[in-house]
């Protein structure tokens, strides 16, 4: 059975999986110091510092890389991409290097494969990255001719947990439409049609619901006139909008954890407007996707961190079930697994194995 590796960069942690196969052997998120993390200008300064912790953890648990089969990491800001199995080359590493399509500390992801991958002259691929792109051609309208919606989503976990849904039905992913909302820090929801992701927000630059720390779909109006009223640069005035929006901005705290417990005890009436309102906001994103499938939904699933809390789950379901009765959870994400999957698929011939 073939031994991978899997390499998933979040902003502050650097999760690694073992597997033989889909067979997890271990799986490890490595913490990383933020004021470090903070220090470096750009995303790919930090490619020294983590390939550094990583190698740490390997040797500090005996882990010999020169009997792994095969390297994946999450793929990252990448020019529009069908879903699947990508060969990391050069060209790849260049794009995610220079970030030509964007910032995001997923671009390590392949960086880090494909070092390891070139160091012990094994293959490296990235699966399922946040850039892929399957919208219908009316979902890439935005309404203005210089700008087009694109597809930027947990492309990753929310395929992975349509899959998972689709085997407990006895069924292929292929064969049915789904809702999948991830609830993160950052939240999307897709519809995906008969294997394709059809429409979804794009989560990183202001569309859909607020979240922990992202302010969603502000009045664009009154957001313009703020920062050329307080003489923002863009920096400035993204973070607004990534970072330090939603439940940050609110309440200085992305702790949603803590904000529900204090929600539970019912004492703190701005706050449980505010939870209620991101529920409301999420249901309501959830609705306009079922519009592309005539509401023939086969299910609509919730996943992500958010989903661990019984609670929110239960104040978004109440709003949905309306679209469809068949609601499926599926708390946290299962990214490596996916990231596994996806090369076991590759091996297996069950998906093809695509250049960048």
């Amino acid at each position: 059975m073939c031994k991978i590796l899997v390499i998933n960069p979040g902003s502050t942690s650097t999760k690694l999986g073992l597997f033989e196969g889909i067979s997890e052997i271990f799986k490890q998120a490595i913490r990383h110091d933020k004021k470090k993390i903070d220090s470096f200008k750009k995303i790919i300064d930090q490619l020294d510092y983590r390939m550094e912790s990583i190698s740490s953890f390997i040797a500090k648990n005996n882990i010999d890389l020169a009997n792994i089969d095969y390297f994946v990491g999450r793929g990252g800001f990448l020019r529009p991409l069908e879903s699947g199995l990508y060969k990391i080359n050069e060209k790849m590493v260049a794009d995610l290097s220079g970030e030509r399509y964007g910032k995001h500390a997923s671009n390590l992801g392949a960086i880090i494969a494909y070092n390891f991958g070139k160091k012990y002259g094994k293959p490296s691929f990235i699966f399922d990255p946040i850039c892929v792109d399957e919208l219908d051609p009316v979902a890439r309208i935005s309404g203005h001719p210089l700008f087009e919606r694109k597809s930027i989503f947990h492309a990753l976990n929310q395929k992975k947990a349509a899959r998972i849904i689709a085997e407990k039905l006895n069924s292929n992913y292929e064969d049915l439409t789904f809702i999948v909302a991830h609830l993160g820090g950052g939240i999307t929801v897709g519809l995906h049609k008969k294997g394709r992701v059809v429409d979804v927000n794009n989560g990183t630059e202001g569309e859909g619901p607020f979240t922990p720390e992202r302010s969603g779909g502000m009045e664009l109006g009154s957001f313009l006139k703020y920062i050329f009223e307080n003489n923002l640069n863009f920096k400035q005035a993204f973070r607004m909008v990534l970072g330090e929006g939603g439940l940050s901005a609110y309440f200085k705290t992305i702790d949603f954890k803590g904000l529900m417990e204090k929600y539970k005890q019912g004492n703190d009436k701005r706050l449980k407007i505010i939870i209620e309102a991101m529920a409301y906001q999420i249901a309501q994103e959830i609705a306009a996707r079922s519009i592309l499938a005539n509401g023939n939904i086969d299910g609509i699933i919730l996943t992500g961190g958010l989903a661990y809390s019984d609670i929110f789950v239960g104040l978004i379901s109440e709003k949905i079930k309306h679209i469809s009765k068949n609601i499926y959870i599926i708390p946290g994400e299962k990214e490596l697994e996916a990231l596994a999957e996806g090369v076991v698929l590759g091996i297996e011939n069950k998906v093809k194995v695509r250049e960048y």
